[in-house]
């Protein structure tokens, strides 16, 4: 089994992007998958690029990408990626998309079709906090969970895909008053879990990962 793993790159002025260094810790085999690691640029469309140019090129049975969600304290699965783009903020390359599809005339989303529950009940054994996410945001993370869900179905892959979000680091947060964070090496431990979770889950299991809001 082969894993493609990514993560972005710094954004909206933080020196550091805890996805990718998060990303870059994870050992090359986990319960025995290769991983393989991408660095992704936060740019609309150009990440989709990145990553699906990546799948095209090798024999990957599966693909788990990483972004940073500030503000959250957990690691969060996500479960849907929406056709829509709505930038509060400007991308790396000052694209700010504002109420326009990701994918013109692609369906309204993309459920992920990675094992979201059985990775969540995993790093929680870690001794982590983990939970479903049911938003991937309205920014990149979105864009790129929902394009390249769109790229494996329109090719008809035979490949699972999805999404994680990631908290801010400590150093993150120096300035940020009351913004949860994580150490970076409990991020990467957590990444590891879910990936384990992916190798041994083909289907999900069933429990509850539902939300009141």
């Amino acid at each position: 089994m082969k894993i493609l793993v990514t993560g972005f790159d710094p954004f909206g002025g933080d020196p550091i992007n805890p996805a990718f260094e998060a990303v870059r810790k994870l050992p090359k085999i986990i319960g025995g998958a290769e991983i393989e690691i991408l660095e992704i640029p936060t740019v609309f469309h150009k990440s989709i690029q990145a990553v699906t140019e990546a799948l095209d090129k090798g024999s990957f049975d599966a693909v788990l990408l990483v972004g940073q969600a500030g503000g959250r304290f957990a690691l969060t699965p996500e479960r849907v990626a929406i056709n829509l783009d709505d930038a509060r903020i400007k991308d790396n390359e000052g694209n700010q998309p504002i109420d326009v599809p990701v994918i013109p005339e692609g369906p309204a989303a993309y459920f992920s079709t990675l094992p979201i529950k059985a990775m969540v009940e995993n790093i929680r054994k870690q001794g982590l906090p983990a939970k479903v996410s049911n938003t991937a945001g309205t920014f990149v993370c979105n864009h790129l969970m929902y394009g390249v869900l769109h790229h494996i179905a329109a090719k008809n892959l035979p490949l699972r895909g999805g999404f994680i979000h990631v908290p801010f680091l400590p150093e993150q947060v120096v300035e940020r008053d009351n913004t949860p964070a994580m150490g970076l090496e409990d991020m990467a431990k957590g990444l590891e879990a879910a990936v384990e979770a992916m190798v041994l889950h083909k289907e999900d299991i069933s429990v509850t990962g539902g939300a009141e809001f």
